[in-house]
């Protein structure tokens, strides 16, 4: 399951709540009454379709229904930053900061270092290989 921070609420939801909007920080054309019809449809239609890292805006359907921008990977489903909407893009080194803090937390979880949600107490470490018992 796939669970989504919302930077308005505060709370961390299933991903059943929120609804995916499309490609987040769209720079929007100053007067699109210049461009011809291939520019045009480009804005409407092109998008990188990135796979990996990817910034998205989402909306908290059942929840306070505001929309925000996410960076999420399109192929593992993990979100590094959640943020409100109107806030600027992330810089290209902050992005590397946060997949880098991201990847040193994975492998970390992987090797039993931290449980899952990070080094919360209480919380089982990595799930460990399915055993039988007689």
């Amino acid at each position: 399951m796939l669970l989504i921070s919302c930077p308005y609420c505060q709370e961390t939801r299933p991903e059943i709540e929120f609804r995916n909007s499309g490609e987040a920080w769209l720079v929007r054309p100053r007067d699109p009454s210049t461009l011809n019809d291939e520019q045009w449809g480009d804005f409407l239609y092109g998008r990188s379709n990135t796979k990996g890292w990817l910034g998205e805006r989402w909306r908290h359907v059942h929840g306070c229904g505001r929309f925000f921008n996410a960076i999420r990977h399109t192929v593992t489903d993990q979100i590094i930053m959640v943020s409100p909407s109107g806030t600027p893009r992330p810089s290209d080194s902050e992005l590397q900061k946060l997949i880098a803090a991201r990847e040193s937390e994975m492998q970390a979880w992987h090797s039993g270092e931290i449980g899952f949600g990070g080094s919360a107490p209480g919380h089982d470490s990595k799930p460990s290989s399915a055993k039988t018992t007689k």
